[in-house]
């Protein structure tokens, strides 16, 4: 398989039962459902997905059950925390259906100044196992940590790295990041992560965007992004308008509660049965409910009679 990351890779959420067991009809479903939409790839057992919150056999599983509904690549989340439990986990999911991995920043990392041989030893241990890898700047308020740019060429240079998921949410930081990627020695894809200027992300450099907001919206981002590649910048403009107005609401603090407004929002559409997410993560209330419910009429994905 030829892996293009150029485009969208929604980050999909993961329907739950009210016990926080996983609905694997309602799974199979949604991801019917967003496969329909034209992303390039989806990315599974990511925060998005409460990937966090799930046991080693939950994320292998969820990787078959995507795996039997769709032919798209998918990109598996890894975390890790250790070197040997990644190298299982990278095994594990690529005899599961996965076609790439996005490897998360573990625990190990959190040290200042960070040693650059950490992140170096771990990411070639992983690549070992013989899947390209997408490694991954991600903001501190969802746990990540941002690379000093030495540690990210150095992690660049790592066989088997394909691209970068940058998730700083700070433009100026994309746009360093941008730069360094532009001077590698060999092609890196730059995705970004910055569900608070999507389209702007392209503006500034990137070729394919892996976010959670992907999860839903999903036709109209890959319209814009195809807009925007066409030369179309005021079809593409206009999109993005409507997307980004909906993603600020879903990403509004506090950050975390943006995988239980992304549910919410699917099952206000009907594409979700349930909102349900797993403890210690919390439903949201009636009045932020009804507020996702004008703002999908304001963008034009619910007629108001839908209330």
């Amino acid at each position: 398989m030829i892996l293009n990351l150029d485009g969208l890779i929604p980050a999909t959420v993961l329907p739950m039962h009210a016990d926080g067991s996983i609905d694997e009809a309602a799974l199979r479903s949604y991801i019917g459902w967003v496969a329909d939409q034209g992303p390039v790839a989806l990315a599974i057992n990511v925060d998005t997905g409460e990937g966090p919150h799930l046991t080693h056999d939950e994320k292998v599983r969820v990787l078959r059950v995507v795996r039997e509904v769709t032919d798209l690549p998918i990109v598996a989340g890894l975390a890790g925390p250790s070197t040997d439990a990644a190298v299982r986990q990278a095994r594990d999911f690529k005899a599961a259906g996965a076609d790439a991995l996005l490897v998360f920043p573990i625990p190990a990392y959190l040290s200042e100044p960070l040693d650059v041989r950490v992140p170096v030893s771990y990411h070639e241990a992983i690549a070992d196992v013989g899947l390209p890898m997408i490694l991954f700047q991600l903001q501190p308020a969802l746990a990540g940590l941002n690379y000093e740019p030495d540690t990210l060429r150095a992690m660049a240079a790592v066989e088997g790295v394909v691209a970068i998921k940058e998730a700083s949410f700070d433009a100026r930081r994309f746009v360093d990041t941008a730069r360094l990627i532009a001077q590698l020695p060999r092609p890196i894809t730059l995705l970004t992560g910055n569900d608070n200027f999507i389209l702007e992300s392209f503006m500034l450099g990137a070729t394919g965007a892996l976010i959670g907001f992907g999860a839903v919206m999903t036709r109209e981002q890959v319209d814009m992004i195809d807009a925007w590649n066409a030369g179309r910048i005021d079809d593409a403009v206009a999109l993005g308008r409507r997307v980004q107005r909906l993603a600020d609401v879903v990403f509004a603090r506090p950050v975390g509660d943006y995988r239980v407004r992304l549910k919410e929002c699917l099952r206000i559409l009907g594409v979700l049965e349930a909102a349900h997410v797993r403890r210690p993560l919390m439903p949201l209330g009636d009045a932020e409910r009804a507020h996702l419910t004008s703002v999908l009429i304001e963008v034009g994905l619910l007629r108001e009679a839908s209330r």
